[in-house]
């Protein structure tokens, strides 16, 4: 019988649990139990400390090169908790927001010794949770029966590593007439992932021939640009551009790609947005909170293209690794077409730092 979860579904448990502060035991070598440091209370805190053993903060090392902490494993830091670590002390080295009021968090002591197998396990499922980086992250014995004595969710960590890194299989869902704006000649199509998390949509536009390279873009969701009118980005124009370009050609699909905030979540793009109102360009307060420059996975608009029939595409963007990434999932680019719309005194810098760190041609 099929009812017990499979590794897809218990992730997506782990996720759910993980933003509620609910703690998730990772089974097998290394085991271990893991709490996401954002979401951690202080009753759970000192639950864990109570438990002996020698727990640690698990960050990445873009986060411990802010923090000056050694990050021996390469990617992450495990910071050793103090005897008496508060849930401010913890909170305060996983969020940058006082950072430049209160910069000496130290002394950090970074752990060396063991593997750090779990902690890079449990730093990937608070990334794919739109959560802060930063887990609290205590070595077990007995993990399996911890896991049931308490009901927690429980995930074999020999067989995370390949599912949080590969792309969920998406399926579409439904499809239908959408008159717009750009065009009256308009479909939405909406498609789901197998893990759980957000949908992602089509925005067809007339009757593409699939035998042609279609009129195309990767577009990421933007709440600030694309729905308030942020001035900051220039998301909001590129959209109603793309759309607007598709339309007056007859054809095109417009891929909408739950991705915000380069891929780390609306909570986390605010907290960006707050460390740049301290002075910090975006890839610098991307850094500072812990994350890559973009954290956006753009297999997923190769497959929902697959899936509708398109192999080849008209690339409408300014940024040349869209065009390479889909060049490696198998979609011919016929063509880039360049999209330099939405220029504005609040955002000059914030495309400059594109051009300058990300590569974009503008």
């Amino acid at each position: 019988m099929a009812f017990t979860p499979d590794i897809i579904e218990q992730l997506a448990r782990a996720r759910a649990d993980l933003r509620m502060g609910v703690p998730v035991v990772l089974t097998g070598d290394n085991a271990a139990l893991v709490l996401a440091a954002e979401t951690l209370s202080p009753q759970r805190l000192a639950d864990i400390l109570a438990l002996g053993g020698a727990p640690v903060l698990a960050i990445t090392a873009r986060r411990a090169e802010t923090l000056k902490a050694r990050a021996y494993d390469g990617d992450l830091a495990r910071l050793k908790l103090p005897e008496d670590a508060s849930l401010t002390w913890v909170q305060a080295i996983a969020d940058p927001a006082d950072d430049l009021r209160s910069p000496m968090k130290g002394p950090l002591q970074s752990d060396r010794d063991g593997s750090a197998l779990a902690h890079r396990a449990a730093l990937a499922l608070c990334k794919s949770a739109r959560l802060l980086p930063a887990a609290v992250v205590l070595p077990m014995d007995d993990a399996d029966s911890f896991a049931a004595r308490h009901a927690l969710t429980a995930l074999p960590l020999a067989r995370l590593a390949d599912h949080i890194a590969s792309a969920s299989p998406l399926h579409p869902i439904v499809a239908a007439r959408l008159p717009m704006e750009a065009s009256e000649a308009g479909r939405l199509h909406i498609f789901r992932p197998e893990d759980g998390a957000e949908e992602h949509y089509a925005i067809e536009i007339g009757r593409p021939d699939r035998s042609k390279p279609v009129l195309a873009r990767l577009h990421s969701a933007c709440f600030t640009g694309d729905i308030l009118g942020s001035l900051k980005c220039d998301c909001g124009p590129q959209l109603r551009g793309a759309l607007t370009q598709m339309g007056a050609e007859g054809a095109g699909v417009l891929l909408y790609l739950n991705q915000e905030g380069r891929g780390i979540g609306l909570a986390n793009k605010m907290r960006a947005y707050s460390l740049q109102d301290q002075g910090f360009d975006t890839v610098e307060a991307n850094h500072r909170l812990g994350f890559e420059d973009d954290e956006r996975d753009f297999r997923l608009g190769a497959d929902i293209l697959k899936s509708m029939g398109f192999s080849a595409v008209r690339l409408l963007t300014n940024n040349p690794k869209k065009v390479d990434m889909m060049t490696t999932c198998g979609i011919t680019v016929a063509e880039r077409v360049p999209l330099k719309v939405g220029e504005n005194r609040h955002n000059t810098a914030y495309l400059a730092t594109k051009a300058r760190k990300s590569g974009h041609l503008l």
